[in-house]
């Protein structure tokens, strides 16, 4: 039944569909055999006693090999595996869905066929690093249309409108992998190539409710409808996700984990000791002994595993169009793997870069390091951008410090300070933030609006420093980051728990909470001026004015060589500032193009501001020629153009 035909040392590895049937790889060099179960065409081949039938052929490369005629799509596998320590069913590695088949206690393995979506979005250009707006999210928390369950790929489609509205261009999706714990922020996968089960939607009914949101939104793109076959494989659901947020101009970043992988307890059938040896000490085959984050890293040093980690980056490209990746924890990676991790980041960025020459490879790396993002070639790891926390913690201090009232500290000189990221040739190289999911997830930080005022999150405290927070974030150098909610005040920590009482509170903009609405018009409207200006999408800053006790910092942004100058005024003290006298580039009328202060009970009837424009008739000050008396409103900031 199992044969050698088609099989070539090009072969690729995991199960793939071709012409008659499915060629099956899988690299186990300690087993003793390795078969192949499963039901194919409606019958079963599950084995109490193995049927040497049904065995693969071992390479000297390690690799076990086979053909089996007439398997098809949606046909269900596994491998079972006679190894020096034990024996038992595996999954396959790169099994690209998982699927519950009762009795069986864990998950099987689905063949699909990669190429049965038929994408819509193929002219879809990923935008330039200057100009990208990120907006992180979690699948299961972000909004689901049942309030009782977690949110799916579908849900996130229910949503792509309003995502499109608010004026971001990338969705960075935290890890989407199978995990093996009822909840998880994603940081625990188990199963990196297939998507997470409980991500998808496999009810009939549930999926009529989604396919009418799915066509309305194709028609809006001017592109066919599809029909609810193509939404039922649960990767297709994830497709559908990246195609239709690609017509939306819209850029999907995938968050994914090569420093370790998540526990195994209890599932005998995962990656953990997968040719099933003696389990000594370092004898795992995909991993260290070294434990992290709960589970153990990957063994770098074995080109086998460095090839699945790069392969399964080549394949979310390929397979899923996304346009880039987000890697967690490059840190810990390198100190896992610490002769051979640098030269696998290469090795990587460097496939990456040939295989999607436009995407975004964004690193997470602790402290952060510049040689993260210099090229391979002149020694560095080959990212393109990495994290970045200057802004962050200057941010989150002075926030802190400001509701300790008026008499209080505020260090505006360390705003100053992660406006620009320092030791960085270009500031695209890094992507500032000032809330994460690591930051305020469940009992670390508090979310921008309880910092500002941890007695009630919706004061005027509270809602003017969330502005200035959120603000200078998206008038500095960079490329900013939004985490879910934050667009709209959202003030309670996150977790991992769909049910539980840190849903992000989608009800309260829904029914018209006016805090949040209102903060909510304040985020696009301020995207919409980021796009309008270049000034503030380019690399140039000058922060030439930082007052501690007045709690003022302002700033130049401009295009080298054009022009387009900005000047940006901030405020964190609680009351307005009057006649404050700014240096100004040039002379004469300097529009106020943004006001903050706008926005607190929209329309505010009570706005400090500057009556729509300021004149520069004074003298030099600040290094400029020019100057000018403006107003900053309170916990707050204006924004002129000339």
């Amino acid at each position: 039944m199992i044969s050698q035909q088609h099989i070539r040392p090009d072969t690729p590895l995991g199960a793939n569909l071709i012409a008659g049937g499915a060629t099956f790889r899988v690299w186990g060099p300690s087993a003793r055999e390795v078969y192949l179960n499963g039901r194919f065409g409606g019958n079963d081949f599950w084995q109490r006693d193995q049927d040497k039938a049904l065995l693969l052929q071992k390479g000297a490369d390690g690799v076990w090999s086979g053909f089996f005629p007439g398997a098809a799509d949606g046909d269900i596998y596994k491998f079972y595996v006679v190894g020096e320590g034990s024996s038992g069913y595996k999954r396959d590695p790169r099994a690209r869905e998982l699927g519950i088949d009762p009795p069986f206690p864990h998950a099987n393995c689905i063949l699909r066929d990669p190429s049965s979506y038929d994408w819509q979005s193929n002219d879809f250009r990923t935008p330039d690093y200057t100009d990208m707006i990120v907006y992180q999210a979690h699948v299961g928390t972000f909004y689901s249309k049942d309030p009782g369950a977690g949110g799916t790929f579908l849900d996130v489609v229910e949503k792509i409108e309003y995502l499109h509205a608010l004026g971001i261009n990338v969705l960075q999706l935290l890890p989407i992998d199978e995990f093996e714990t009822q909840t998880s922020m994603g940081y625990n996968g188990a199963d990196p190539f297939s998507p997470e089960t409980r991500y998808c939607v496999y009810d009939d009914a549930k999926l009529d409710g989604y396919l009418g949101t799915v066509n309305r939104l194709f028609d809006q793109a001017r592109r066919r409808k599809i029909d609810k076959t193509k939404l039922r494989p649960g990767i297709n659901q994830l497709k559908v996700l990246i195609d239709l947020c690609h017509l939306f101009g819209i850029a999907v970043v995938f968050d994914v984990v090569y420093n370790h992988a998540g526990g195994f307890d209890g599932d005998d059938e995962s990656l953990f000791f997968w040719d099933r040896n003696r389990g000594d000490n370092n004898a795992s085959l995909y991993f260290t002994n070294l434990g992290w984050a709960g589970g153990l890293g990957y063994a770098l040093w074995k080109g086998e595993v460095r090839q699945f980690l790069i392969d399964h980056a080549v394949s979310q490209f390929q397979e899923y169009h996304i346009d880039g990746l987000r890697y967690d924890e490059i840190s810990a990676l390198l100190s896992l793997n610490t002769g051979t991790g640098w030269s696998f980041c290469q090795d990587l960025t460097n496939t990456v870069r040939f295989v999607r020459d436009r995407s975004l490879q964004n690193a997470e790396c602790w402290p952060v390091n510049s040689w993260i993002v210099r090229s391979a070639g002149a020694g560095g790891a080959g990212f393109d951008t990495t994290q970045h926390d200057g802004l962050r913690g200057s941010m989150r201090q002075a926030i802190g410090e400001a509701s300790a009232g008026g008499s209080a500290f505020v260090n505006m000189d360390a705003i100053a300070g992660g406006l620009y990221p320092q030791g960085f040739g270009q500031a695209w190289q890094a992507v500032p933030c000032v809330e994460n999911h690591d930051e305020v997830f469940r009992d670390r930080g508090a979310r921008i609006p309880r910092l500002a005022d941890g007695s009630n999150s919706r004061t005027f405290f509270a809602r003017s420093r969330s502005r200035f927070a959120t603000g200078l974030l998206l008038l500095a150098p960079g490329i900013p980051q939004l985490f879910m909610g934050q667009e709209f005040l959202e003030d309670k920590q996150w977790n991992d728990d769909p049910g539980g009482p840190n849903r992000i509170y989608w009800h309260g903009v829904d029914s018209g909470d006016k805090s949040m609405v209102d903060f909510l018009r304040f985020s696009q409207d301020l995207i919409r001026l980021r796009w309008m200006q270049p000034a503030i999408r380019s690399n140039a800053i000058r922060v030439f004015h930082v007052h501690n006790e007045n709690r003022v910092i302002a700033f130049h942004r401009w295009v080298e060589g054009v022009g387009r100058d900005v000047i940006v005024a901030a405020n964190l003290s609680d009351h307005p500032q009057f006649g404050y006298q700014l240096g100004f580039p040039a002379s004469g009328r300097w529009a106020e193009i943004f006001n903050s202060d706008v926005y607190d009970q929209w329309v505010n009837p009570a706005i400090s501001g500057n009556g729509g424009a300021v004149w520069a008739n004074g003298g030099a000050m600040h290094g400029f020629g020019h100057s000018a008396s403006v107003v900053i409103p309170p916990n707050g900031f204006v924004v002129f153009a000339a």
